[in-house]
């Protein structure tokens, strides 16, 4: 079985789609064995060979009007002229939205195709018409529709007005590694000390996730010390609209400096003020042995439910009594631990692939 698949994002992007696309379908060994395509940054030379992704030297990337179209013509020449695009069994579309899902389906008519929904999908299609018509032309010709959680079926169905039985159930995952602890074993924080509390706030800071006077606000609690790793440029945009003195800036880590990261805090803190797709890097830190505490919206309640701590981070006074508690109780961060690596467990990568590459023969029949 042949599988094409892709995204318009260059590769070391943040956010979780990304980060997925790498562990099912990275080299040397992907878990679900495919051809695939990201871009080449502009202003770098790309490089031709055969190699895994494919980059693509495509410019001018849009999400709006007859500029995306146009965007969209040009990666699919692109798509076109790299791969043999009737040499495919099934499509793996990686968002409903975007200019890789548009480009495939018009350069591959004819072929299978899955689409996997994540949640900027449904934020850009609640903010764009353009990619809301994506979204409904992509979700209406899908033969199957994979969603990483109920909640996300929910909202799925509620933007497409359509009751779809094609819509599929399965989980995201993690590493199997990280879970059995080849890639180092969950580190229980022993070095904590009563009434300090090392918290982590790990990925992108847009609005929907996190606001700079939610973070300036954590990061001026007594005894309390907030870490942020997250994209340069962001934090730069945070920084300036907020007084961030009090924050440690960790950087953009790579997974592997991230999963290091975990064992230097107390805490990851998810604020979420919007649903989630599924909070790849809150099973990551479970795993990990850092609890997490986390805004409870529809994705994340699904996926973490009481393994770990739900807390309204947008009512300030009530967070900084919790936080508190926290940091006076090193038993409590110990069971949140302990409740997060068992939550850990019921999502390796493994099962994922399994169930897409299953997904993927029963679309052929």
């Amino acid at each position: 079985m042949k599988i094409l698949t892709g995204i318009d994002l260059p590769p070391g992007s943040p956010g979780g789609s990304v980060e997925l696309l790498h562990d099912l379908y990275g080299a040397p060994d992907p878990l679900v064995r495919a051809d695939v395509f990201m871009l080449a940054r502009e202003n770098v030379e790309p490089s031709y060979a055969r190699s895994s992704p494919a980059l693509l030297p495509v410019k001018g990337k849009a999400v709006s009007g007859t500029e995306f179209w146009a965007y969209v013509d040009r990666l699919g020449a692109a798509v076109r002229d790299r791969f043999a695009t009737t040499d495919y069994d099934v499509l793996h579309l990686q968002h409903l939205t975007f200019g890789a899902t548009a480009a495939l389906q018009r350069v591959c008519p004819d072929q299978p195709r899955i689409a996997l929904v994540h949640g900027t999908d449904l934020l850009f299609a609640a903010d764009h018409p353009t990619q809301t018509d994506v979204l409904r032309e992509t979700a209406a010709s899908a033969d199957a529709i994979v969603v990483p959680t109920r909640a996300m079926a929910d909202r799925l169905q509620q933007l497409t007005l359509d009751s779809s039985d094609r819509i599929v159930h399965i989980p995201w995952g993690v590493p199997d590694q990280l879970l059995n602890g080849q890639l180092g074993q969950p580190h229980l924080h022993a070095d904590r000390q009563p009434g300090e509390l090392r918290v982590l706030y790990a990925g992108r800071l847009t609005a929907e996730k996190a606001t700079s006077h939610l973070i300036s606000a954590v990061a001026g609690l007594d005894g309390v010390e907030l870490s942020v790793a997250a994209p340069r440029a962001e934090f730069a945009a945070l920084a300036a609209r907020s007084d961030l003195s009090k924050t440690r800036y960790r950087g953009w880590l790579s997974r592997a400096e991230l999963w290091g990261e975990f064992s230097q805090h107390d805490l990851l803190i998810v604020p979420s003020l919007k649903l989630e797709a599924f909070g790849l890097v809150t099973i990551e830190a479970q795993a990990c042995g850092l609890p997490v505490a986390y805004q409870p919206v529809p994705g994340l309640t699904e996926v973490l439910g009481d393994s770990a701590l739900p807390i309204d981070f947008r009512d300030l006074g009530t967070l900084a009594v919790r936080l508190k508690e926290l940091a006076g109780s090193l038993g409590q961060l110990d069971d949140l631990a302990a409740a997060g690596l068992v939550n850990s467990r019921r999502f390796p990568l493994s099962r994922t692939a399994r169930e897409l590459v299953n997904l993927s023969h029963h679309v052929l029949r």
